[in-house]
């Protein structure tokens, strides 16, 4: 059984169709799914989505590149994180790629986030573009290491990986390394130990050859598993559960 660590069930791409993106991820053996939060306004459906099904679990936080959003507080977000279906805090962390400096404020937003996680003691859900050394940085800065958490839908090198996994994070790989032109990425991805390896969609986004193109979903997150047991040199079936066992284990869910 899989587990997709990363998706947005409550984005509209995946919410009119939810009855049928659940059906067809529980068909493809996908056992859990977490709904990842973007916003304090998109929060309430986040949480209405898990709190609809026992396989489905919620986080809380604000994307780093989400302007005129309501900027959230560490109490925000601990108040929200309160919730026993809210496992984790983000998605946060720096995202350099778009938006122009000063970008003072989206590291301080990041800042927010991991001080809230170390005050309800959940782990960070963390994505970086563009924005690799200031991420380390400010990781080491405010004490990321002490909750931990995961590098969401990673892109960057296998030495990034290592300084992240120095801080006891895991490293969550997406459809992206599927694709034939990602090729160190795919190299990162095989120095990634398997006690640290995590999948996800990132759906609606993002999805995995043969889907490459298409709207993405839960029931896709398989064809990144079995990629990365080709990268490792081992069968599928270690991958679905090494990556389950993460997944379970980093987000303190008994199963």
């Amino acid at each position: 059984m899989f587990v997709d660590s990363h998706c947005h069930l409550s984005f509209p791409e995946l919410a009119g169709d939810l009855a049928g993106v659940l059906a067809r991820m529980r068909s493809a053996g996908v056992e859990a799914a977490l709904n990842v939060c973007t916003t304090l306004e998109e929060f309430s459906r986040v949480l209405a989505t898990a709190e609809s099904a026992p396989d489905l679990y919620a986080s809380v936080g604000v994307h780093p590149d989400t302007i005129d959003i309501a900027e959230p507080t560490v109490d925000d977000l601990v108040g929200r994180a309160a919730h026993p279906r809210v496992v984790a805090v983000g998605e946060t962390g720096l995202d350099y790629y778009r938006l122009p400096e000063p970008l003072e404020w989206q590291r301080e937003r990041f800042r927010v986030h991991i001080r809230a996680a170390r005050a309800c003691g959940k782990p960070l859900i963390i994505h970086t573009r563009a924005a690799a050394a200031d991420t380390l940085r400010l990781m080491r800065e405010e004490g990321a290491d002490r909750v931990g958490g995961v590098m969401h839908c990673f892109t960057e090198t296998a030495e990034v990986a290592r300084q992240a996994m120095d801080l006891g994070f895991h490293i969550s790989f997406s459809g992206i390394v599927t694709f034939k032109s990602a090729r160190e990425l795919q190299a990162a991805a095989a120095a990634v130990p398997l006690d640290r390896l995590l999948i996800e969609t990132d759906a609606p986004y993002l999805a995995p050859v043969p889907h490459r193109g298409k709207r993405n979903e839960p029931a896709f997150v398989p064809h990144v598993a079995h990629k990365l047991a080709e990268l490792h040199g081992v069968d599928s079936a270690q991958i679905a559960r090494r990556t389950t066992e993460n997944f379970y284990r980093l987000f303190k869910i008994l199963n």
